[in-house]
């Protein structure tokens, strides 16, 4: 979607609330950093739960594989959607629909009942679709990447802030309000569930769809197309090879993210011996890099494309994608905390940074279908969890599984060639860069507050 009056800087307006722009960014991080924090609120407390549902080493990966499986397909969906009713309205849904099964989570009582609403919590997980598609119609080509990045790295971010935070959330109800532990676990889930139905409610009373409007608004007024009749939809976009590449590139670095975050825990306390407090601090330092990492990603997508154009983009996001497989081999062969901690944090670094580069590109590649692209190089990151999640049933040895995937990460750099643009496109992302770029000099005059009820 093409816009005269997409922001073209990030930072100086940070806290200008009145700019429609400024509050769709932070409501999309913020609602994008509970979904994960609550998709995976489990994760930190999955020893208590393996330990009361008595749960084996292959149905522990099972539930692994769940939590990412239905978010393939509701990334699709949630793409879609986005280019149908626009992002404001399916953020509201998706936030309030979802926290349902966070919220059953607390009624599961044995391994079927925990497998089914793991996979249904997966749900929230298509939030960062829409996130990046709010960020992508609201911020001009010269910040875009860093936009996209940071709202869906501080997003990310709930990934490291859970496996913090929701210990102690369980302390909370064991330690000083006497439940058990069984109803301590299901109290926190509950808790998580109910917070993202909250948020649902204020997306919905605090953003709107675009710096112009609602969609809703924008079709009445002839501003823009009926859906029906865009070019550039699922099937243009599905005969596109660049998205499939993107798609698995997607699948190496946030499918990659995804499996740290659901054993982090775990392998720390299986193999350094750590108690479940200090297993779940050591797991967060991976998520946490999100603050910075992913934003530094984007932004050099950016700096890169205003030197080299779309081909700089691309050549960013293969040097990112390698430097994370060769990092994740390196952390792979850690047995010893202090060595293993900080070549956990070089290789979340390269994992946050590629995730940002990956969505430096994706606003470049069919802009009559933003939602749809982002929906399917989104539903990559799942994919790529979910078959990195049969390395961990037990055939392997953890380390193992970590070594293979590093290797199928350095490999998987190779695609970036397959990411290329015309001459033609080159231009237009050139032109449109110097534009935004012109504007952001100039002096114009504040722009407008729009808030939708």
């Amino acid at each position: 979607m093409r816009s005269h009056e997409k922001a073209t800087a990030l930072w100086p307006h940070f806290f200008n609330l009145r700019m429609p722009q400024i509050r769709a960014f932070h409501m999309s991080w913020l609602a994008f950093f509970l979904c994960f924090f609550a998709w995976f609120g489990i994760a930190p407390l999955m020893t208590v739960v393996r330990d009361e549902l008595k749960l084996t080493p292959s149905q522990v990966g099972w539930c692994i594989i769940a939590s990412v499986a239905i978010t393939f397909v509701a990334r699709l969906v949630v793409g879609w959607l986005c280019d149908r009713f626009g992002p404001r309205l399916t953020y509201t849904w998706l936030l309030i629909c979802g926290s349902l099964p966070v919220m059953g989570l607390g009624l599961a009582h044995d391994f079927t009942s925990f497998l089914i609403l793991r996979l249904l919590v997966g749900f929230i997980g298509a939030s960062f679709v829409i996130t990046q598609y709010h960020t992508s119609v609201m911020f001009a080509p010269n910040c875009v990447g860093m936009a996209n990045a940071t709202s869906a790295g501080w997003g990310n971010m709930g990934g490291g802030a859970t496996q913090l935070v929701m210990p102690l959330v369980f302390a909370l109800f064991v330690g000083t309000f006497g439940f058990s532990a069984a109803m301590g676990w299901r109290l926190s889930m509950v808790t998580a569930g109910a917070i993202c139905l909250l948020t649902g409610v204020l997306y919905w009373r605090l953003t709107q769809d675009t710096p112009e409007g609602n969609f809703r608004e924008l079709r009445a007024a002839g501003k823009l197309p009926d859906p029906s009749k865009k070019s550039g939809g699922l099937a243009a976009v599905c005969r596109d090879s660049r998205v499939w590449a993107l798609f698995v590139l997607y699948g190496a670095c946030f499918g990659i993210e995804l499996t740290i975050n659901n054993i982090a825990a775990l392998y720390f306390t299986d193999y350094f011996d750590l108690g479940l407090t200090a297993a779940g601090i050591g797991a967060s330092l991976f998520g946490l890099m999100n603050l910075f990492a992913r934003t530094l990603g984007g932004a050099l997508g950016d700096r890169f494309g205003a030197y080299w154009g779309l081909r700089g983009r691309v050549l960013w996001l293969f040097m990112a994608i390698f430097c994370e497989g060769i990092a994740l081999m390196l952390f792979s062969q850690m047995t010893v905390l202090v060595l293993a901690i900080p070549t956990l944090l070089v290789f979340s670094l390269f994992v946050q940074m590629s995730e940002g580069a990956t969505f430096a590109v994706v606003p470049f590649i069919n802009r009559n279908a933003l939602g749809t692209v982002a929906g399917i190089v989104g539903a990559g990151g799942n994919a790529g969890a979910m078959a990195a999640g049969f390395l961990f049933k037990g055939a392997v040895a953890w380390p193992t599984a970590l070594l293979i995937l590093g290797g199928l990460v350095t490999l998987s750099s190779m695609l970036t060639l397959l990411v290329r643009f015309s001459p033609e496109a080159e231009a237009e992302a050139r032109q449109e860069l110097q534009s935004a770029l012109d504007r952001k000099r100039r002096s114009r005059p504040s722009l407008q507050p729009a808030l939708s009820g």
